[in-house]
């Protein structure tokens, strides 16, 4: 059956032959092809306005990323080219990483636009985030199956995004007996992840990269991991020899799993806890006069919108402000920033304000970003959101 066709606005073709894979609405020729003309998750032949076809993609009328494209075909985009995907992305994780503890599918970086898949072992955590990758919910499952022969393949189909796309949330196992935590290993050290019930698919993989840098810098230190979740910097400080480790979570749940993590590693011992918010948290411990030799922050993101650009930057300033008052002179800061509309100049601005405005001096020795196993597609700023920057903190 041949696909319907949608036709883009003169000279709107541009950023697809750039390798960009996402149409907007206002570049689609509406009258020649009504969006609303179309369903969503519907595949369709995309044209340049002089007719000549670009490829396949899925169209979403609703959203103001109406289409997203698939392949420079022609035809239905199906299992046979999914599979084809799934075996050059599991390629490249199992060329970089011993263990099979990754995020396996990386949404358009590896051409499955709306897909999210993160690997545990033999356990998958799947997120379908559109309409379009969810009417291919079929075939997804059904490569998985045939390439991994996974253990369980649990569906966390609750991310907001969904209700963006028109999708209802929802939490579900489609295949095998997800368990409640799934074991995991990250620069050598092991933890348990909340499946179901944790944040996102239960870890932050993204992340890897800049907890190695720990192994440097903590051993006989006194570390500080605030918006710890389930202790992923702060459990590695520990087994990278860090004398004492104190997490911060607002989420009792997460910090027992925290504690739990220690246990695993043999380092429970030196792990302790403070529940609750994370500025309350660090006025606490200045009232306190407790002070650190290494701390981490490593917030939400709070910046989930353009229009929330000038009160994000605001409370980043104020949490790295309130972090820097808290280490002895000399002590290390790795502050983060997954907030997509915030770009890494304003994090390293942000540093430099917030030590000056305590009066201290800032050396910025690192930058991060994402772990390879969510590579960046070069036409797609957006890909690369992940900021990290590791500065020393002088008088």
């Amino acid at each position: 059956m041949s696909l319907a066709t949608l036709r883009l606005a003169k000279n709107e073709e541009r950023r697809l032959r750039g390798g960009h894979l996402w149409i907007y609405s206002n570049e689609v020729d509406t009258k020649a092809t009504p969006l609303k003309g179309f369903s969503a998750g519907q595949q369709v032949v995309v044209e340049a306005a002089n007719g000549k076809a670009l490829g396949v993609a899925y169209v979403n009328p609703q959203s103001l990323i109406c289409a997203r494209m698939l392949d420079s075909g022609q035809t239905a985009f199906g299992q046979k080219q999914i599979e084809q995907r799934l075996k050059q992305a599991l390629e490249l994780r199992q060329q970089l990483f011993p263990n099979p503890c990754y995020r396996l599918i990386y949404g358009e970086s590896d051409l499955l636009p709306g897909l999210v898949v993160d690997r545990f072992g033999d356990h998958l955590a799947v997120q379908f985030n559109t309409a379009g990758m969810e009417a291919l919910r079929e075939p997804v499952i059904n490569a998985l199956q045939k390439i991994l022969d996974p253990a369980s393949i649990l569906l966390r189909n609750d991310a907001s995004v969904r209700t963006l796309e028109g999708l209802p949330e929802e939490v579900s196992c489609v295949y095998g007996t997800s368990p409640e935590d799934v074991e995991l290993i990250e620069n050598g050290v092991r933890f348990l992840a909340p499946l179901s019930s944790g944040q996102k698919t239960g870890w932050f993989y993204d992340q890897r990269p800049n907890r190695a840098w720990l192994r440097e810098l903590v051993p006989g230190k006194r570390v500080l991991d605030v918006f710890s979740y389930v202790g992923s910097f702060g459990v590695q400080a520990a087994v990278f020899g860090a004398e004492e480790v104190w997490c911060n979570d607002a989420s009792e749940l997460a910090l027992d799993k925290a504690h739990t993590n220690a246990d695993l590693n043999g380092v429970g011992e030196r792990m302790n806890t403070l529940q609750g918010d994370a500025f309350d948290a660090l006025k606490q411990l200045k009232d306190d006069e407790q002070r650190f030799d290494v701390i981490v922050v490593d917030p939400p993101a709070f910046i989930k919108r353009k229009k929330d650009q000038k009160q994000g930057i605001q409370a980043y300033r104020r949490i790295n402000e309130l972090a820097m008052r808290l280490l002895n002179p000399g002590g290390y800061l790795i502050s983060a920033s997954c907030s997509m509309h915030m770009p890494r100049e304003e994090l390293l601005d942000i540093i430099r304000a917030a030590s000056r405005h305590v009066d201290r001096n800032a050396q910025i020795l690192a930058e991060g970003m994402q772990g390879p196993d969510h590579p960046v597609h070069p036409a797609i700023p957006e890909t690369r959101y992940l900021k990290a920057v590791l500065s020393r903190i002088n008088r």
